[in-house]
């Protein structure tokens, strides 16, 4: 018996049959094309990228039609590069000129774009890099005959173990005969991930080697909640697993049972749950979990998706539709969190080394404003159909505030000159994400409606852990005195002046912190949509007096490992039955 820990992203849990893929490298014939037959070849070649661009299409339409519009967008990129000339032509050069065959011509050119993609050094080169595969693999099939793969052959119900899986083959993947999915390479935001969650398909990604340690056959344990992944696991591990998965989803069940009721503690304080989402489609779910709007609208999934720069109208269509969907709840639109490892670093001509501390998030903003013009354009008329909030995301200066505020008034006299309605009295707040942000929360409150903390960003530059680091992942925690403090002040500035704070990263869905975060005085929550019942059910066994006891504890503490022993006996207390901490032992 083997475990092995990746990156949960999509929840749930599987035991069954280990179906393998691996890196797939295909043998790529290679022979000179005699001159009399170069033109047919070049016709074999042109006749190969129709089919998989008709294969592709056929594709994107059935996603669309399942999944969503959003989801589909995926496949965009896959299509336009299939229609690039600037990849195509040298290919027809080689064949033409050289007298290279078709598939040859075709494996060297694309991993030439891989190979390229993925000296690059970030996460979104390297997704772009799997989605070139992904193509080379489907034009190749064309060109040698193999108009199925491995996967379409499955017919028992087994878990896919992959070197990688592709957006397009995680797509097509049948519901009925993969019951799970573990990966080597991916992240939590990656394209596989994003489709992962919507087709509602337990997976684990990132899991270093995993394909090169499982055969067919064997049995596996796919943990989604937890990313761990079994190998051959023993009987007692295999019973574990399976009396854990059925407390899991008979909770689950009880949960949802609960749903529609209030936030409330036992001595009637109210609280406010959020859902975080990437695309409008989610809002159904956020509303069957029983959240009262949005928290988090995360737009640069805007871009992320698509092949090209959203338009104004690309704006506006999401954000009205994401409007409707809500019937009068509130929707919290995050404007673009680009850069890092995301959207700007493909991009860019020269990727910065450190792109975490570089031009990203509102800085990247400020420093291309056309675009985050056209984006606030689309948010300012959109705000007539319902009621939108706008925050800036990863402020670490007052000047950087009021830069952003300049940008949104000079749209807003544009709209005013063009005769284009708009909600004049749009709530404008920010991402508390930085400690020089916490730090100068006084400052800062005097200048905005709302605060929203972040605390993903907070506790890595907090306490300078890249939690993408397997290597310092331990220390990367919200249970840090360090973290705890910095929200404390911004709670307390925020009150000072009135305004409202809520909490946005992944803290705010943790059942543990539940309590203290309420003890600390914060009134919104907003989190993941899934995470919502067991969020409310905490809140509804708990009164107000005992959360601001334990938070005058926990703020006495100086370690994190006092601070995490003390809410688990809290909340063993209160839900003893919480799912936090349950384990297979």
């Amino acid at each position: 018996m083997e475990s092995v820990q990746g990156i949960a992203v999509s929840p749930g849990i599987v035991i069954g049959p280990a179906f393998v893929i691996g890196e797939a490298e295909k043998h790529v014939p290679r022979r000179e094309v005699p001159p009399r037959e170069r033109a047919a070849e070049v016709v074999r070649f042109e006749d190969a990228i129709r089919a998989a661009i008709g294969e592709l299409g056929d594709l994107r339409d059935r996603t669309a039609r399942e999944l969503g519009g959003e989801a589909a967008k995926i496949f965009e990129f896959h299509l336009g590069l299939l229609q690039d000339q600037s990849l195509l032509e040298p290919i027809r050069t080689r064949i033409r000129d050289h007298g290279e065959n078709a598939e040859a011509s075709v494996a060297d050119r694309f991993r030439l774009l891989v190979t390229q993609f993925e000296g690059l050094g970030s996460e979104v080169f390297r997704q772009k890099a799997h989605d070139v595969i992904d193509l080379e693999r489907r034009v190749l099939g064309k060109l040698m005959g193999e108009s199925s793969s491995r996967l379409a052959k499955l017919r028992d119900r087994a878990v896919l173990i992959a070197h990688e899986l592709t957006p397009s083959e995680a797509a097509a993947i049948d519901r009925q005969r993969i019951l799970a999915f573990a990966t080597d390479l991916g992240g939590r935001t990656g394209h596989t991930s994003i489709v992962a969650r919507a087709l509602d398909l337990p997976a684990v990604v990132g899991c270093a080697r995993l394909s090169d340690r499982v055969e067919d056959g064997d049995l596996v344990i796919v943990d989604g909640d937890s990313g761990s992944v079994i190998l051959r696991p023993d009987a007692d591990t295999i019973q574990a697993y399976r009396e854990l998965d059925l407390r899991k989803r008979q909770y689950r069940a009880s949960l949802q049972a609960d749903a529609a009721m209030k936030a409330e503690t036992l001595d009637g304080t109210a609280i406010t749950l959020l859902g975080n989402i990437e695309f409008p489609d989610e809002i159904p779910v956020v509303l069957a979990n029983g959240g009262e709007g949005v928290g988090l609208y995360r737009t640069e999934f805007l871009f992320l998706t698509s092949a090209s720069e959203p338009t104004e109208e690309d704006h506006y269509a999401a954000y009205r539709r994401a409007i409707e969907l809500l019937h009068g709840r509130p929707l919290t639109i995050r404007t673009l969190d680009l850069g890092a490892d995301k959207y700007t670093q493909l991009r860019a001509e020269e990727p910065e080394r450190n792109p975490f501390l570089g031009l990203r998030s509102i800085r990247y903003c400020l420093q291309n404003q056309p675009l985050f013009k056209t984006q606030l354009r689309a948010i300012l008329r959109a705000s007539v159909h319902g009621p939108i909030k706008v925050m800036f995301p990863l402020v670490s200066t007052v000047m950087e505030l009021r830069q952003a505020r300049m940008i949104l008034h000079d749209v807003i006299e544009e709209l005013e000159e063009d005769g284009i309605d708009f909600r004049g009295d749009l709530p404008i707040g920010m991402m508390i994400e930085v400690p020089s942000a916490a730090l100068m929360a006084k400052a800062f409150a005097r200048e905005v409606a709302f605060f929203s903390i972040g605390t993903n960003d907070l506790i890595q530059y907090t306490l300078a852990v890249d939690r993408g680091n397997e290597r310092v992942a331990p220390l990367y925690s919200g249970a840090s005195p360090a973290v705890l403090q910095l929200v404390k002040g911004v709670v307390r500035a925020a009150r000072r002046e009135s305004i409202e704070t809520s909490i946005c990263g992944e803290l705010a869905g943790e059942p543990l912190y539940t309590m203290l975060l309420i003890g600390m005085g914060l009134r919104t929550l907003s989190m993941a949509p899934g995470q919502i019942p067991e969020i409310k059910k905490i809140i509804r066994a708990a009164d107000l007096e005992r959360c601001e006891r334990l938070a005058r504890k926990v703020g006495a503490y100086e370690s994190e490992r006092q601070v995490l022993n003390a809410l688990r006996d809290e909340l063993r207390a209160v839900v003893p039955d919480s799912t936090a901490g349950w384990t297979a032992e």
